[in-house]
């Protein structure tokens, strides 16, 4: 008999990371559940693997919960603190990743690299018009909706740029000297860049809507690289349709991997499917920490 611990596995994950956890836990999938649920007592998920109350319901002895990525808005945070189930992700170690994928989605659209490699590859060069000019960052406004771990990093790469930072937030950070603006529509409004890093969860629900877009203006740009749940995406689409802003990069979207077409043919967006974090080395760290947060858990209760 199997007397490791079991765990569930909530959806594929990365093929190393589901080695390591079968070389050191007895894992299940989603349709071994019922016969299983008795025994469960781990469960190892990522972002895209939402877990419901539900679910926490069907496994008496579940006792820790680790999630590949930062985002914790897929997980019953309240019901698993009540059941007394501890919970871990992979803050950290993708912060550098991420906040680089802020930096490279404006350049994208500001330089109009995409726009001019399909003038290139499509052989217009020499024989079409010259593709209009793009736009500097240097000394331009970057305007940073969630200065947190990730957030602050964002903040850095755009300094090397020459940027002026401004940021939004719930409250003033102490030693920060960037400009602190407490609503979103004044942070638009004084930036010529907006990047969002805002966590999931119902009090981001739709925070940047038509009104930060308008303030934002027709000269602004727009980066998503937290939460499509933050962003009310009609919007963002009505405000790029009508010139309303500039343009956008993003790497989230509200129904991931669904992504709406009109976006697809609109030259003043670059698209990315929510890689902010995909580089080989921090996937790999990320993978290690959701391990390491299973396998400490079990050793430290071993030895209790």
């Amino acid at each position: 008999m199997d007397m490791r611990p079991t765990i569930l596995k909530m959806g594929p994950l990365m093929p190393e990371l589901e080695a390591a956890l079968t070389s050191r836990f007895d894992v299940i999938g989603l349709s071994d559940v019922t016969e299983s649920a008795a025994r469960i007592s781990g469960i190892a998920t990522s972002t895209r693997y939402p877990i419901t109350t539900d679910l926490l319901d069907r496994l008496p002895a579940l006792r820790v919960i680790s999630s590949f990525g930062v985002g914790m808005d897929h997980l019953p945070l309240e019901a698993a603190k009540a059941r007394g189930i501890a919970v871990h992700n992979t803050p950290g170690v993708l912060d550098d990743d991420t906040a680089s994928m802020a930096l490279a989605l404006a350049l994208a659209v500001t330089r109009r690299i995409v726009s001019n490699h399909l003038y290139v590859a499509c052989g217009e060069w020499g024989r079409a018009a010259a593709p209009p000019l793009g736009v500097s960052l240097s000394g331009k406004t970057v305007g940073i909706a969630g200065l947190g771990a990730i957030g602050s990093i964002v903040a850095k790469r755009f300094c090397a740029f020459g940027c002026h930072i401004a940021y939004f937030g719930r409250r003033r950070r102490h030693n920060c000297d960037y400009d602190f603006h407490g609503n979103l529509e004044t942070l638009a409004a004084a930036s010529d860049l907006l990047v969002a890093t805002l966590p999931g969860g119902p009090q981001t629900q739709g925070i940047i809507d038509a009104a930060v877009f308008r303030a934002l203006g027709s000269q602004g740009y727009f980066i998503n690289i937290g939460r499509g749940s933050t962003l009310d995406q009609p919007a963002l689409i009505e405000a790029l349709r009508n010139g309303t802003i500039a343009g956008a990069g993003l790497d989230v979207f509200q129904d991931e991997p669904e992504v709406p077409k009109a976006m697809f043919t609109m030259s003043n967006v670059v698209l990315q499917p929510h890689q902010a974090s995909a580089t080989a080395e921090t996937r790999a760290r990320m993978a290690d920490l959701v391990l390491e947060n299973l396998v400490r858990h079990y050793t430290e209760r071993a030895a209790c």
